[in-house]
């Protein structure tokens, strides 16, 4: 296997992780997979992530066995998650968790916007790295997860109202997109870094490729 070609494969459809991973110079190929993306609520936020990236990395891993049979690739899985109310830090204490997913349309948008206003929510961002032996007890898989809290200020309806008028919602985590407007909203990250609330968190991503076995 160590003489086989190798190439680094992201399991994604997602652009802001393409754009994230082209950006920190790496060459790789796309081949994301449909997977099912449901989870037990009561999971840990950091557990669920990792489960649902390794879910998506396993898959993809299948894929590209049969579209690169003569390789032997590093597939990349990532899953970002938006939870409210389950974290120390939050402005909230003592509710449930509850988990910001895509709103599937405008009212479920403001909605989500809604609840963010004036909280500090927790993004997770699980990431795993597999890479398929010739058998099963010969694959690699390694993943962790980051977290970042962020901090929105109050927003008012009427900016409620513009932002999801302006669409950025649309297939975003907890209904908004940082790398873009929203950013005007968040008064503080801590924790893990802006890419991870984008989507990927690199530095993250880099470490476990190395772990795998994977060099530049």
């Amino acid at each position: 296997m160590a003489n086989r070609p190798t190439r680094l494969v992201l399991g994604s459809a997602s652009p802001r992780r393409k754009t994230l991973l082209a950006k920190a110079g790496l060459d790789f190929l796309v081949l994301p997979a449909d997977v099912d993306e449901s989870f037990d609520p009561a999971l840990a936020a950091e557990v669920a992530a990792v489960m649902l990236a390794e879910r998506k990395a396993n898959a993809a891993s299948l894929l590209a066995a049969l579209d690169l049979p003569d390789e032997s690739p590093w597939v990349i899985g990532s899953d970002t998650l938006v939870v409210l109310g389950d974290d120390p830090t939050s402005k909230a204490p003592g509710r449930l968790p509850t988990y910001l997913g895509k709103p599937l349309d405008e009212r479920e948008a403001l909605s989500m916007l809604a609840r963010l206003s004036g909280t500090t929510h927790r993004v997770v961002t699980g990431v795993a790295v597999v890479r398929r032996g010739e058998s099963p007890e010969n694959t690699t898989v390694v993943s962790s997860a980051e977290v970042t809290h962020v901090t929105m200020r109050e927003i008012t309806e009427p900016e409620q109202r513009a932002y999801v008028d302006s669409g950025e919602w649309r297939g975003k985590a907890g209904g908004y997109a940082i790398q873009e407007s929203a950013d005007q909203f968040v008064d503080q990250l801590d924790g893990g870094g802006f890419d991870n609330v984008v989507g990927l968190p690199v530095a993250l991503t880099l470490k476990l490729l190395q772990k795998a076995g994977w060099t530049a």
